[in-house]
């Protein structure tokens, strides 16, 4: 595949999708098309997490083939189930063979019932561990579970991470804010009625707000129940500017810059 920056516009606004799902099956048919057409609206980058050991090689696959994917190698809390101890020593392993951007996604779910939470906080833990000890930002799952993470982040100190898909208070997002983290935004707020969501993304500092898409989830109003998309990102950027009263230029630079410099990038 050519360079990313070789193909987007020159007068394209450089986007980062910092958490995209690049690898996932829903995108088998068309990855090739997918990934070009978001090249050419200016995503040159994608952050794509991995959720289990058995997606390191899906996810490493990706971001060999397409240069704008970097990875995150991480054991997400949805999937307990597939866990088990001996995964977080193929972890480590992964991340000494390949050095990701994040150790990620990670987290803390207490949305759906039947996660039994002592395992996923026995993962989340062993997790942060070895962010620490790798100098590695992290990309944080925390549905209804924001103070529970928080609780963790201050006893073990990471360089930094994205709270994904953040829908907490003002008061968490200053937190984590604290902790040197961003907070990640996309489709969920570019609903009418997201009213949290859409105050948040207004009254939050622009140095503290990374984009996102969750691809191929968490699509946008205009999408409804659709395939969510990398495509996606420079409308749902947009939703922001207007939503700041600021340009789509400011909105890009200014997420862009936050993702560059929470990943370490050129």
């Amino acid at each position: 595949m050519s360079s990313a920056l070789e193909t987007a516009s020159s007068k394209t606004p450089f986007f980062i999708d910092t958490h995209s799902h690049f690898d996932a099956a829903e995108f088998d048919a068309d990855r090739d098309a997918e990934y070009a057409r978001a090249i050419a609206v200016g995503v040159t980058t994608q952050i794509v997490p991995a959720v289990s050991r058995d997606t390191f090689a899906a996810v490493a696959a990706t971001c060999a083939r397409y240069p704008g994917c970097l990875p995150a190698w991480g054991l997400h809390p949805m999937f307990i189930a597939r866990h088990r101890p001996e995964h977080l020593d193929a972890l480590r392993a992964q991340i000494v063979a390949q050095r990701p951007v994040a150790i990620g996604e990670i987290g803390l779910d207490l949305f759906v019932r039947d996660l039994d939470y002592a395992t996923q906080e026995f993962f989340y833990v062993e997790q942060l561990k070895l962010a620490h000890e790798f100098g590695l930002p992290v990309l944080l799952h925390g549905r209804r579970a924001n103070d529970q993470l928080l609780k963790h982040l201050r006893q073990i100190k990471v360089c930094g991470g994205i709270a994904h898909a953040f829908n907490g208070s003002p008061q968490q997002a200053d937190e984590f804010i604290k902790l040197g983290f961003k907070l990640g935004f996309g489709g969920a707020f570019t609903w009418p009625r997201a009213n949290n969501l859409r105050r948040l993304a207004v009254d939050l500092p622009l140095e503290a707000i990374v984009l996102e898409t969750d691809s191929p989830d968490i699509p946008p109003v205009w999408i409804g129940h659709g395939r969510n998309a990398p495509t996606e990102l420079p409308r749902i950027a947009q939703t922001l500017a207007e939503l700041r009263g600021i340009t789509l230029e400011a909105v890009a630079q200014a997420t862009t810059r936050n993702a560059r410099e929470l990943f370490g990038l050129a």
